[in-house]
């Protein structure tokens, strides 16, 4: 499997609800999240694997070595685990902001 079809993979199943999203602002922001290999291959045997989980502006940027065990489930849930970690961030910015404008 390429790094970019993994990639793919985590952002549909993000999208099309496949994994438990708990949170309205989880739920809400299921649609804006992206999936993005930032390594200089496409291969999951490179050395230096980058994955960015991006949602609006807020990012997280993930770093692995190949010789992690069972590297793909890794990489799955470490990117679900930054899109509910950045959904959280992106529902607290707009509820500040909302408050802000009272």
């Amino acid at each position: 499997m390429k790094i970019s079809e993994l990639c793919k993979m985590v952002e549909d199943s993000i999208h099309s609800g496949k994994y438990p999203l708990s949170q309205d602002d989880e739920k809400r922001m299921a649609g804006l999240a992206h999936v993005i290999n930032r390594s200089s291959s496409d291969d999951l045997k490179e050395e230096d694997i980058k994955i960015e989980v991006r949602l609006k502006d807020l990012y997280v940027l993930n770093n692995y070595i190949q010789s992690i065990q069972h590297l793909p489930g890794v990489i799955e849930i470490d990117a679900l685990d930054s899109f509910k970690m950045l959904s959280r961030r992106v529902g607290r910015i707009e509820k500040s902001n909302v408050s802000l404008q009272r």
